[in-house]
């Protein structure tokens, strides 16, 4: 799905992954999906110019990957040590990192795509086909 988005756009995304994760019976992801989500987003809003994204949301056995891809070419990273704990930028991807099983970043021609996965509970339903 493309997507331009805006300060208010990660709202009716997470309403779109919730739908999905409720439909596949993992509702039991929705809030660390929906958080990593919004980071996301977060960084399409505040660094992509024309804020233009794709989001790609895909079933996978044993859980869930979000892809995020946008066509600014400046890597994703997390705030390193040294800088200013209290800067309001740069904790995001730390927040992807905390709430989610696995992130990461491919580079692309002029872009870049940011992932993340969260993996199923056990005992969560099995993926049907």
């Amino acid at each position: 799905m493309a997507f331009t988005v805006g300060e208010h756009s990660a709202r009716h995304m997470r309403r779109i992954v919730r739908t999905f994760l409720a439909r596949w019976d993992m509702a039991e992801l929705a809030d660390a999906a929906e958080l990593a989500l919004t980071e996301l987003v977060a960084n399409v809003v505040r660094h992509v110019p024309g804020r233009h994204c794709n989001l790609l949301i895909l079933r996978r056995p044993g859980g869930l990957r979000v892809e995020v891809t946008d066509g600014c070419p400046r890597p994703a990273h997390t705030r390193g040590g040294g800088g200013d704990e209290l800067a309001e930028g740069g904790r995001g991807l730390l927040l992807v990192d905390a709430v989610t099983d696995r992130w990461g970043t491919v580079p692309l021609p002029g872009g870049k795509t940011v992932w993340f996965e969260c993996d199923a509970k056990p005992g969560s339903a099995p993926p049907t086909m």
